[in-house]
């Protein structure tokens, strides 16, 4: 009777939690993600390299819905309270949040508006010499105040559309003001504390990053696993034979379509596959401090060597690229049209008319014989796989091109610090679809922007793009932006954007692919079926 009783009882429990949608408690999460670890601090980072490993001991102000993440305009609360206002107040120059009472960072300390504050002010407003790689997206904020302990208030110079989506950016994690009082700028480069949905336990380099729940989270009943691993494999093979042979569940970047395949076929149902167009685009940036890249008929001459619409063809077949594009996401309303790419240098189909060009402009800045050292990310998919391709296509302009692929950590190292690099292979690899804030990357003021110059008539423009009140005036804009950035002066080589493909382990639920590799990261709502 007392074992019946016991199982009876058990039962009861186990579905209770089945009830509102069935999700089973416990259990941890292994997943694997391809990058060595440049630094813990998201403020200056950019890459999934620290998303993947991080993201969930942090909280933000506001998220992108993750039960909506494909969504471009469905934002929610995280450490605020009640609902998104993308209207504002004041004509849209001032937004107001209230801050949840009773969040605790994850050494104790309460979690108020002035850790906001004191967060954003080191994103928008940061110290001389400290990097910031999301400032430019800020340029319309004027101030970020606290009138009291759970009230934050952003005031901006000019209304702007795309002020709620660049704060909902998964980079704008919230660190505490102790933390940064105590400690400085550079303390959160190696150290974590944070108020996310789980408590990070320990990294071992070159091995995996670990964190167990949280008990103390500030959304009631999550998060519902146990613990997360996330192990750091930077070879494709490994991360493709993790997930075949079930040491790890997912892989939140993307794998070529071939390995998608070669999964569902050996593992059939216990796989489940979700894809979507990815909001990220490989580039080519050019370091104008090193001569002969200071001229932009070199610069245009290589980004007309490269056949955008047959390796969208080809590199398809075998990489996470696919589409041809611009500035902008391809099929965003403010992006270019084929009719309108095809006007850009590098973009038009006639490769032998191109190459042509090419091979005159650079005879004609005495450069034929130009050699090149293309620097490149330690990552396959799809940096060394396109940086091979790329070098292709400048050999069949008599360029001779060397590669120099370094490890994450160093390959961030030559952009930012060295700058001893001929032509990069560069990123512009964002979350959130928001084309006004996205294109700052194409500014040589931008905190992301490698180039090393200086361009007053594309600064101008971008002005006038952000202050716009009107789509249509904006999409006209951006236009000349485009024309003067990619191909007038031919500052970076876009290549192709990416297509995102991830295969998991059927047992993972609650998780939904977003248009970015930076959403929906956090893993509250993650939980396993088994």
């Amino acid at each position: 009777m007392a074992v019946g009783l016991a199982v009876s009882i058990m039962f009861i429990m186990v579905g209770s939690l089945h009830a509102g949608g069935h999700i089973k408690r416990g259990g941890t999460l292994n997943y694997i993600f391809g990058s060595k670890i440049p630094s813990y601090d998201l403020h200056r980072e950019t890459t999934f390299g620290v998303i993947h490993p991080f993201s969930p001991y942090y909280s933000l102000l506001i998220r992108v819905n993750p039960d909506n993440p494909s969504s471009p305009t469905d934002f929610v609360c995280d450490v605020c309270e009640g609902t998104v206002d993308p209207a504002g107040e004041d004509g849209g120059k001032k937004y107001t949040f209230k801050i949840r009472r009773g969040i605790e960072f994850h050494d104790g300390t309460p979690l108020n508006a002035h850790d906001v504050v004191a967060t954003y002010n080191k994103i928008i407003f940061p110290p001389e010499g400290v990097p910031s790689s999301r400032k430019a997206f800020f340029k319309m904020v004027e101030s970020v105040s606290a009138p009291d302990d759970y009230t934050v208030v952003f005031k901006l110079e000019y209304p702007s559309g795309s002020f709620i989506p660049a704060l909902a950016t998964p980079f704008n994690i919230i660190y505490s003001k102790k933390d940064l009082d105590t400690h400085g700028y550079e303390w959160h480069t190696k150290n974590i504390n944070g108020s996310g949905p789980f408590r990070f336990v320990e990294h071992q380099p070159g091995a995996f990053v670990r964190g167990v729940r949280y008990e103390k989270y500030h959304h009631k009943g999550q998060p519902y696993l146990d613990g997360i691993k996330g192990i750091i494999a930077p070879k494709l093979a490994t991360r493709v034979n993790a997930i075949r042979g079930d040491q790890a569940a997912i892989e939140f970047r993307g794998f070529p379509p071939k390995h998608r395949d070669d999964l569902k076929k050996a593992l059939g149902d216990k796989i489940t596959v979700q894809e979507s167009d990815w909001n990220c685009v490989l580039l080519a940036t050019f370091n104008q401090q090193r001569k002969p890249f200071d001229d932009p008929r070199v610069r245009r001459a290589l980004t007309l060597g490269i056949d955008r619409w047959g390796g969208s063809k080809y590199l398809s077949k075998i990489a996470i690229v696919k589409t041809v594009g611009g500035v902008v996401f391809p099929n965003h309303p403010l992006a270019a049209t084929e009719d309108e790419l095809v006007k850009l240098a590098g973009y038009g189909k006639d490769m032998a008319k191109n190459r042509a060009e090419a091979k005159r402009l650079l005879k004609e800045a005495g450069h034929s014989n130009l050699s090149v050292e293309l620097h490149n990310r330690g990552v396959d998919q799809p940096y060394k796989v396109l940086g091979i391709w790329l070098i292709d296509q400048w050999k069949k302009l008599g360029v001779k091109v060397t590669h120099r692929v370094q490890a994450s950590p160093a390959f961030y190292a030559t952009l930012r610090k060295k700058k001893d690099f001929d032509v990069s292979i560069d990123f512009n690899c964002q979350s959130v679809i928001n084309p006004i804030a996205d294109i700052t990357k194409f500014l040589g003021s931008a905190g992301n922007n490698y180039g090393q110059y200086n361009d007053k008539v594309l600064e101008d423009l971008y002005d006038k793009i952000a202050r716009s009140p009107s789509p249509a005036e904006q999409r006209s804009l951006i236009r000349q932006y485009e024309k003067r950035a990619l191909s007038d002066m031919a500052h970076i080589a876009i290549t192709l954007w990416w297509y995102k493909i991830n295969p998991h382990r059927s047992y993972v639920k609650g998780w939904k692919i977003a248009p970015s590799h930076y959403l929906n990261q956090q893993l509250d709502n993650v939980w396993l079926d088994k």
